[in-house]
């Protein structure tokens, strides 16, 4: 072989060797990602959020609806540990009964990151992450916004009405408990009935209506785990003759669209911020844990409260 010939096929494996590296590290990362269902406005927009993140990030997202069912959720876990995906994401339909699937993924080397809800597991090092609120403190701040707005009536007492959230869900726990604790103590407020509606406007608007005809008028506040259900109680206070916002407060967590319609039209008259728009943050904490780059054990979102009052200024802020 000449030497130029040897010189010019060292120069051809070379490009050809600078080809394939990019080439390589372009291949697209793989995330399997697991939705609790369409059961909202706010879930909506968090899929929304996640779909568009993915695709302008290169992501290749195999997204499985899980219609609100534990099961299909750890099917479709499954399913992507099949397909040995590079990450699995989901929102855990409920807090218990991971253990085991979890575990395979474990095994399988295919790390987890939760989003929005939590999961309780014995070993939280079957998931690396978790992206999301402070469903607690969220609950602590409506519990605080009508601990704030009994004061400005000493002597009157208020009967509330409670709409939870799906049973076991983390944020129906936490919404609770955080709201317990902001109003425990307080003479003037009282919990008299509290029942899920499942985080959906019809289910809301059935176990208000059934709130309605056990208490009566002895009904002084509503809180909502979510605004949807709030959206749907509004609508049986009004056909009960009532007007909800004035008649029956109304305490509820999201702040989805919906809800600053409802408190500019005066049938509202806080919600709770709980940002659904988690996609950039799930893409960026994928990219680093396949990166192997440390990340922290919880990444909290940052979020507001917005009574009526502010209502007509910050909605053409909202993005969902």
């Amino acid at each position: 072989m000449t030497f130029t010939r040897r010189i010019l096929l060292c120069a051809l494996a070379s490009a050809a060797a600078a080809v394939s590296i990019p080439a390589l590290a372009a291949k697209p990362l793989t995330m399997g990602f697991s939705q609790v269902g369409a059961e909202s406005e706010w879930r909506t927009a968090n899929t929304a959020s996640i779909k568009d993140a993915a695709k302008k990030d290169g992501v290749n997202l195999k997204f499985a609806d899980a219609q609100q069912k534990q099961e299909n959720q750890v099917k479709a876990i499954r399913s992507f540990i099949a397909q040995k995906v590079d990450v699995i994401a989901f929102s855990p339909v409920v807090e218990s009964g991971w253990e085991t699937v979890l575990r395979e993924a474990k095994a399988a080397k295919i790390p987890v990151i939760l989003t929005d809800r939590a999961v309780n597991v014995t070993d939280k090092s079957l998931y690396v992450t978790f992206i999301g609120s402070d469903f607690v403190l969220e609950g602590r701040h409506a519990g605080e916004w009508l601990v704030a707005q009994a004061a400005k009536n000493p002597g009157k007492k208020y009967n509330i009405v409670e709409l939870q959230g799906t049973v076991g869900s983390a944020p129906a726990i936490d919404r609770k408990a955080g709201f317990a604790d902001a109003i425990k103590g307080n003479p003037a407020l009282t919990v008299v009935r509290s029942q899920t509606g499942d985080f959906t406007r019809a289910k809301g608007k059935e176990v208000m209506e059934a709130f309605l005809k056990a208490q009566g008028k002895n009904i002084d506040v509503l809180y909502a785990h979510n605004d949807d259900m709030a959206i749907g109680a509004i609508q049986a206070i009004e056909e009960a003759g009532l007007k909800p916002g004035k008649d029956i407060l109304i305490v509820s967590i999201d702040g989805v669209k919906g809800a600053f319609e409802a408190m500019m039209a005066g049938k509202l008259n806080v919600t709770v911020e709980c940002n659904p728009l988690l996609g950039p943050q799930l893409m960026q904490a994928a990219r680093d844990v396949v990166a192997g780059k440390p990340i922290p054990k919880r990444i909290t979102t940052v979020e507001g409260i917005f009574p009526a009052e502010l209502a007509a200024k910050e909605f053409p802020n909202r993005r969902y």
